[in-house]
C-alpha cells in the first residue's frame, strides 16, 4: 500500500551555541513541501559520521536541498578558500555531497535551491564563483537590505529560460521573473548538467540532471518563500511532488511483487 504522503528528506545546516552543535531547518522548505508538493518534510541531520546513508535514504521518496547561510568550502571543488567563500559548513559539506551523489544513483527525485543548486553543481563536476557583484558586467545577486522578508526575498530579474527544457516544460514559459539572494554563483557548469534559465549577465539560475532516472532540478533562486502564492513555485513544486509520489508507487509496486512471487 503506498503511503498517503511519502517522506522527504531536507538535510539540515549546523551550528553552534554555547559550545553545543546544532541541526536546524527553515520552515519555509518545510512548508513549502507539506502545502504545495502534499509530502511529509522530515529532516537530515547532518552527521554522516554516525549514519550509513544507504539505510537513512531507505525511507525517502524524494530529497529537497536547502538554501543556507553557508557555502561549500572551496577545496570541495579545486580552489584555495579565501574570505570572499566564507562562512562554511563543514558538517553539512560531508552530509550532502555525498548525500546527492547516493540520490541520484538510486533515482530518488532531488530538488536543489541556492546552496543545494551550488552542492549539485559540486558534486557533479562543476566550480563556484564568488562575491558575484565584484565581477564586471555582473549582477547584484545579493538580497536587497532590509528587515521586510517580503522585500528581501521579491523578483528583481529576469532568466531567460532554455528552449525545450525541463523548466519550460514545468512553468510554461520562456521568461520569468526570480529573486537573488546569493553571493556566489556557478562559474563552470558541471558536465552532467543542463543549463535550464540564464540570468541577465550570463549566471545559470536553474539546471536539470542529464539522464536522470527522476525529477532531479535545481534553482538558484528562491522558490520556496510564499511558494503556495507564487505560480511558478506552485508548479515547481507541484512537479516535485507528483514525482515523489510516482517514486512511492514504484517503490510500493516492486515491494508487492517481489513478495507476491518470493
Amino acid at each position: 500500500m503506498t503511503s498517503a504522503s511519502p517522506l522527504v528528506g531536507l538535510p539540515a545546516d549546523t551550528y553552534e551555541n554555547h559550545g553545543f552543535l546544532f541541526h536546524s531547518l527553515g520552515d519555509k522548505y518545510v512548508r513549502a513541501v507539506a502545502e504545495v508538493s502534499k509530502c511529509t518534510p522530515l529532516m537530515i541531520p547532518a552527521m554522516i559520521d554516525a549514519v550509513h546513508l544507504d539505510q537513512l535514504l531507505d525511507p525517502f521518496d524524494g530529497i529537497l536541498m536547502t538554501g543556507a547561510v553557508s557555502n561549500v568550502h572551496p577545496p570541495h571543488y579545486g580552489e584555495e578558500p579565501t574570505a570572499d567563500h566564507e562562512p562554511y559548513d563543514h558538517a553539512r559539506d560531508a552530509m550532502t555531497l555525498k548525500l546527492i551523489r547516493a540520490v541520484i544513483d538510486r533515482g530518488i527525485p532531488l530538488f536543489c535551491i541556492c546552496r543545494g543548486f551550488q552542492e549539485l553543481n559540486v558534486v557533479l563536476g562543476g566550480s563556484l564563483e564568488a562575491e558575484l557583484q565584484k565581477g564586471e558586467g555582473r549582477l547584484d545577486h545579493r538580497a536587497p537590505k532590509s528587515d521586510d522578508t517580503d522585500v528581501r526575498y521579491a523578483p528583481t530579474h529576469a532568466v531567460k529560460i532554455t528552449k525545450g527544457g525541463m523548466l519550460e516544460r514545468i512553468i510554461g514559459k520562456s521568461e520569468t521573473m526570480v529573486n537573488s539572494i546569493h553571493r556566489q554563483g556557478v562559474k563552470k557548469l558541471a558536465p552532467g548538467l543542463n543549463a535550464e534559465a540564464v540570468a541577465p549577465d550570463g549566471i545559470i539560475e536553474a539546471v536539470s540532471v542529464k539522464g536522470a532516472r527522476a525529477f532531479a532540478f535545481g534553482t538558484q533562486w528562491h522558490p520556496e518563500y510564499k511558494a503556495a502564492k507564487n505560480p511558478d513555485s506552485v508548479k515547481l513544486f507541484t512537479a516535485f511532488g507528483d514525482a515523489v509520489r510516482a517514486h512511492n508507487r514504484d517503490r510500493a509496486s516492486t515491494t508487492f511483487n517481489k513478495q507476491r512471487y518470493a
